[in-house]
């Protein structure tokens, strides 16, 4: 018999939905990360914002914190921008706690859109609430439902540069917010051309990594790949300190 699949946590949504004859609350999650994860053969298992999930992270071998609404700018101390939206307290609450307790195992690491701010913010960083007002054009979120695709810079030596094989990338962007001052111990491996932060990792770990654009909607699988490696070689224990938070 093979050796197992590595399992890979994949945080989601819980919003109202519709599908077959029903419209009701559901935890969801576009379904692409599942497919990249399986594809690159990590054992995907969704992890609602319920519970106790900080508990999980010693039965995972590996993180995905996964895009969604804007993290609380109370968490920054910032008061709200007016256009801050779909906040969701109980999905912060859980992500934090999870993310919290995955970097304190050396879990592999990846965040994605929201997932990278949560990472940030969990650091001590802060954000930029509105992008549009920083940089003065909406291509990192063209329209409701539209990805922007703008080209990033990825910094030479990063991990980044190693996962992807190269220097520039052209990405699916959808965020109107990103990294303002950064968290403890991150260093920024990617920007857009405008200046905006597009991707971070904490250096001397294996793999933890946050990236602003949407990976899941393209067919390129490095991320996913890179991560699920990452799981399958092992964890390390302990390389990030509770005072690092």
């Amino acid at each position: 018999m093979g050796a197992s699949r590595p399992v890979i946590g994949i945080t989601c949504y819980v919003e109202p939905a519709s599908y077959t004859v029903w419209r009701t609350p559901a935890a969801l999650l576009p379904y692409a990360y599942v497919e990249h994860v399986a594809r690159a053969g990590g054992q995907p298992v969704i992890l609602p914002p319920a519970g106790a999930p900080a508990e999980l992270a010693g039965r995972l071998d590996g993180l995905i914190i996964a895009g969604g609404g804007d993290v609380d700018p109370a968490r920054y101390g910032h008061a709200a921008h007016e256009r801050t939206g779909f906040v969701r307290p109980f999905r912060d609450e859980a992500e934090f706690a999870l993310a919290a307790a995955a970097l304190e195992a050396g879990l592999p690491f990846l965040g994605i859109c929201r997932g990278m701010q949560v990472l940030n913010v969990l650091l001590g960083g802060s954000l930029h609430q509105h992008v549009p007002d920083v940089v003065g054009h909406s291509g990192h979120a063209p329209a409701p439902g539209e990805f922007g695709h703008l080209p990033v810079r990825v910094a030479p030596g990063s991990r980044l540069a190693a996962v992807l094989g190269g220097h520039t990338a052209e990405t699916a962007h959808y965020h109107h917010q990103a990294a303002d001052r950064l968290g403890a111990g991150l260093a920024v491996c990617a920007t857009a051309e405008d200046g905006t932060v597009e991707a971070v990792e904490l250096p001397g770990l294996p793999l933890t990594l946050g990236v602003q654009w949407h990976p899941e909607t393209g067919r390129d699988g490095h991320l996913f790949e890179a991560l699920v490696a990452a799981a399958t070689s092992g964890r390390p224990v302990g390389m990030v300190s509770p005072e690092h938070r």
